[in-house]
């Protein structure tokens, strides 16, 4: 019978993949590394997490290159020497990102994705111009999400809830996976891609928490408004999710509402001179950050023509 890996030896061995990340894989190494990762579960949030340490030494270096430059004088001291301490540091139940007690404000700028690897092996992944708080306790591991939209892969944990607070609204997650959007203003969509979650409302009053399932989205307007809640197909939540990837995927949307979504992205405007035209619906797989591209894209289905100035690009018939 083959004996699990210990949690200190995949931290041990994530460490040092991170490291030889860091310098540069070669094609073996890289295919090994795939191999690796998905061969237990538990290794790619290890990987993720030494990751986050390696990335925070450079900030660190940038900081401080006075002591940088005496640890690096130091016998013995390489990067991964101190990986390694980070490993150890984990298997210790110190949080790579976040001590218990503890918070910390995360954020992205326009056009910007992060992916934070927690101390519990979740994962939080944040969209463009997001902004969120992240605080662990011994009981709870509480987000309260400012606004932007941030997927969460939720590591199970009975005896210590997921709960992502934005607005007035609560989404409490055991096990799962999903995203939350507060981009309109006082408007909260929930997507669950796997899993179930619980969405509260405390304010408002005589209200039963509601469960949402995989493939289900939920709308949640002001408290005065019931919330909307609709199954959706995998495809549309794969489609929703193209983000991750730098990506956004239209299926019809108009050519107005494609537009808003780009400008979340991008400070380049694109502008639309004629309103029937801005109602037309557009479709195809596009460069997040490429608003002049896509608008190019558009001008030939559409019988329309672009120009681009300074600060936007025009859509003309």
């Amino acid at each position: 019978m083959t004996v699990p890996e210990t949690a200190d030896a995949i931290n041990r061995d994530a460490a040092d993949w991170a490291a030889r990340a860091d310098r540069g894989l070669a094609d073996d190494e890289a295919a090994e590394l795939a191999a690796w990762l998905p061969a237990d579960s538990r290794r790619l949030g290890a990987y993720m997490r030494m990751t986050a340490v390696l990335a925070a030494t450079e900030v660190e270096r940038t900081a401080d290159k006075v002591s940088w430059t005496h640890r690096r004088a130091t016998p013995g001291f390489t990067r991964r020497w101190w990986m390694a301490g980070a490993a150890a540091a984990s298997i210790a139940g110190v949080g790579v990102y976040l001590g218990l007690g503890r918070s910390r404000v995360y954020e992205t700028r326009k056009g910007e994705k992060r992916v934070l690897a927690l101390e519990d092996d979740s994962v939080i992944t944040l969209n463009t111009a997001t902004r969120l708080e992240v605080r662990y306790s011994q009981n709870l591991r509480h987000i309260r999400l400012m606004g932007g939209e941030a997927l969460f892969d939720v590591a199970k944990d009975a005896a210590r809830p997921f709960v992502v607070q934005v607005a007035d609204v609560d989404v409490r997650a055991i096990g799962t996976s999903f995203t939350i959007a507060a981009i309109a203003s006082r408007t909260v969509k929930v997507l669950v891609r796997e899993g179930v979650v619980e969405v509260a409302r405390p304010t408002v009053s005589n209200e039963a928490p509601m469960r949402l399932v995989a493939n289900t989205r939920a709308i949640i307007g002001d408290a005065t408004v019931p919330v909307a809640i609709a199954q959706v197909s995998a495809v549309e939540v794969s489609r929703e999710l193209a983000w991750r990837e730098g990506r956004l995927v239209f299926a019809g949307e108009s050519l107005s509402t494609a537009a808003a979504e780009f400008a979340r992205y991008s400070d380049t405007r694109i502008v639309v001179s004629d309103p029937a035209l801005s109602g037309r619906g557009v479709a195809g797989v596009f460069d997040a950050n490429d608003p002049v591209g896509f608008a190019r894209a558009v001008a030939g289905s559409l019988e329309s023509r672009t120009e681009v100035r300074e600060g936007y690009v025009l859509i003309t018939p």
